[in-house]
């Protein structure tokens, strides 16, 4: 019943509480770890991305700032020759007040300028500086300068990044220059006349300017358009020009100034676009996805470790917070534990107060389990006890009435010292067999009851069978149960020698084997086919031909009840050989102590260890 209402327990692990308490704070924990750090990853993706978005920004910024100077300084170079040179003098009379003042201009911006020169409107060279001589027909009127200028006087031009094939060069190079194109009223003679003003530009400062913003090399790139699409600048121009690298620069064109989304070529990216001031020309920032992802490196290092520590640091809170709570309930397991094993410590009873609730409960039901196993033990001692008397009571009525009739036969045979003899050993037999009502008692006094038995049976059969007692006399002082060697004999008399003439033998023998003690009575009767013996110990409902009918179902029930089902009788026969039946008992030393055990109902091993 015990291990019924505590199979669970039994079944549990030492650990398994503990185990599963951490493991499952553990894994709330990690989750937590986990989902914090893909916000914190995203969060600060985001935040990456904005950044960088900003930084693009900022830089595009003061790079368009940078080229509106550079062209602002254009302008006002143009301006400076058209309203101070050009408009305040007469070609006629002034040509050389006007060319000293071109001259003055070069020579204070020559870094940035390549040539300052002056058309009339049929596209003939009016004055130029530096002072070289132009290539032969060089074709002005055709030039796109030149047409943008005169289709729309009112403004200003500039011009895509070009060769500039206007003059010869003694040096032989070619350069590229951005023209600034306008038409000016000038005066010859007093007559005013239009032309066309040209202020070529180095393009080097501008691609300078390109070349510092695309020299980070993470994927991200600028470019510069005009509001047509055309690339001025493009940090894969040649690839471009190849056929081999294309650019989504005439959708950066429409674009306002802002930043977008844009999908091109299957590569997802954001466009940043700046527009530069008097030109229409479109600053592009390209920045790949790729190189977001690229930036996240350091980041995700980050997360990661920092979600490791914290997971480092949750599963050490987690070891203590499970162990507090699992070290009450570890305590009463093993408590319980230790009850099962036989041993009777006190039910552990600590911890929170279902776990206390817990303990108690255990506790009373141990011991309302130990009261109930004790009135068990005896009412089965008691009824052990009284099945035992019950058999024992069935011997005395049968044997005594036999007896009784065999001393009045004697009596009224006048043989007085027969029938004195009998009731000698009668007296002798039953003084034996009450035994102060003790159903355990030694071998000695057993075969002391088997001999007056025997004695008084010789005479009823008037020593028609010998008997002989052949036992060891170091079994004298061993437990055996009283009374079972008579119905043996009894048997061997009615069954074996009763119908045999001076011829009977019937023999007692005792030996002990290993730690069993061995009591047999052999006979030399009519003996019994091997079908029948088997019979004669489960079957109790057979028909007797002579006797009580009580015979060695009765003797194989006591002794088992005494010591056990694996001990008893064995009978073996032979038709017209005889019967041998065997007692096998354990040897159990005959001391107060042990008979005790045994009337209570204990079992005794022979090895002196109580079940």
């Amino acid at each position: 019943m015990k291990n019924k209402y505590f199979r669970q327990l039994k079944k549990m692990k030492p650990k398994e509480i503990q185990t599963t308490i951490m493991l499952a704070f553990s894994i709330v924990s990690i989750s937590i770890m986990l989902i914090l750090g893909v916000i914190l990853y995203l969060r600060f993706s985001n935040s990456a991305r904005e950044e960088t978005i900003n930084g693009t920004q900022k830089l595009m910024e003061q790079t368009g700032e940078s080229m509106e100077a550079y062209l602002m300084s254009m302008r006002q170079i143009s301006d400076t020759v058209y309203y101070n040179v050009i408009k305040e003098n007469d070609f006629e009379n002034s040509k050389q007040e006007i060319q000293s003042g071109m001259n003055l201009l070069y020579e204070a911006n020559k870094e940035n300028l390549r040539s300052i020169a002056l058309y009339n409107d049929y596209g003939s060279l009016i004055t130029a500086e530096p002072v070289v001589a132009q290539k032969e027909d060089p074709d002005v009127t055709g030039q796109e300068w030149y047409l943008k200028a005169t289709e729309e006087m009112e403004n200003m031009h500039f011009s895509t990044p070009h060769i500039q094939n206007l003059f010869n060069d003694t040096a032989k190079s070619y350069y590229w220059v951005i023209s600034l194109s306008r038409v000016v009223e000038l005066t010859n003679q007093g007559i005013p006349q239009s032309g066309v003003l040209l202020v070529d530009m180095d393009f080097s400062s501008i691609s300078r300017m390109m070349k510092q913003i695309n020299e980070v090399n993470n994927g991200q790139y600028y470019y510069l358009c005009d509001s047509n699409g055309e690339i001025i600048y493009h940090p894969r121009q040649i690839q471009i020009s190849d056929g081999i690298y294309d650019e989504n620069n005439i959708q950066a064109a429409v674009y306002k100034d802002g930043v977008y989304n844009e999908s091109f070529k299957g590569e997802n990216r954001k466009v940043v676009v700046n527009t530069i001031s008097y030109t229409g020309w479109k600053l592009v920032g390209v920045i790949p996805y790729s190189t977001f992802n690229h930036g996240m490196v350091n980041i995700r290092y980050f997360v990661a470790m920092l979600i490791l520590l914290m997971t480092m640091m949750l599963v050490v809170i987690n070891r203590v917070v499970s162990l507090r709570i699992s070290s009450p309930i570890l305590k009463l397991n093993h408590s319980v534990r230790e009850y099962e094993a036989g041993e009777k410590p006190e039910i552990y009873i600590g911890g929170s107060q279902e776990i206390r609730h817990l303990g108690y409960s255990i506790q009373k039901s141990y011991e309302q389990i130990d009261d109930l196993m004790k009135k068990i033990v005896l009412e089965q001692n008691e009824r052990r006890k009284s099945e035992l008397d019950a058999l024992q009571s069935q011997i005395h009525p049968h044997f005594l009435y036999n007896t009784l009739e065999s001393i009045t036969w004697m009596i009224e045979g006048e043989k007085n010292d027969e029938a004195v003899f009998m009731i000698s050993q009668l007296a002798r037999l039953f003084r034996i067999s009450l035994s102060k009502g003790r159903t355990v008692i030694s071998i000695k006094d057993e075969l002391q009851h088997a001999q007056s038995y025997m004695n008084i049976q010789k005479v009823r059969y008037k020593n028609s069978f010998s008997v002989t007692f052949d036992v060891d006399e170091k079994l004298y002082s061993y437990c055996t149960v009283k009374l079972i060697l008579q119905p043996l004999l009894e048997n061997a008399i009615n069954y074996g020698v009763s119908g045999m003439e001076d011829s009977g033998k019937i023999i007692v023998t005792g030996r002990m084997q290993e730690d069993k003690i061995i009591l047999a009575v052999c006979d030399n009767g009519l003996g019994m086919p091997e079908e029948e013996a088997v019979l004669v110990l489960t079957d109790s409902n057979r028909v007797h031909k002579h006797g009580s009918g009580v015979g060695l179902v009765n003797v194989n029930s006591r002794i088992q009840i005494v010591f056990g089902k694996e001990y008893g009788l064995l009978v073996e026969s032979e038709p017209d050989e005889g019967t041998r039946v065997s007692i096998c008992i354990p040897a159990v030393p005959y001391t107060e102590e042990n008979c005790k055990i045994l009337e209570k109902g204990h079992i005794i091993k022979s090895t002196g260890e109580k079940e």
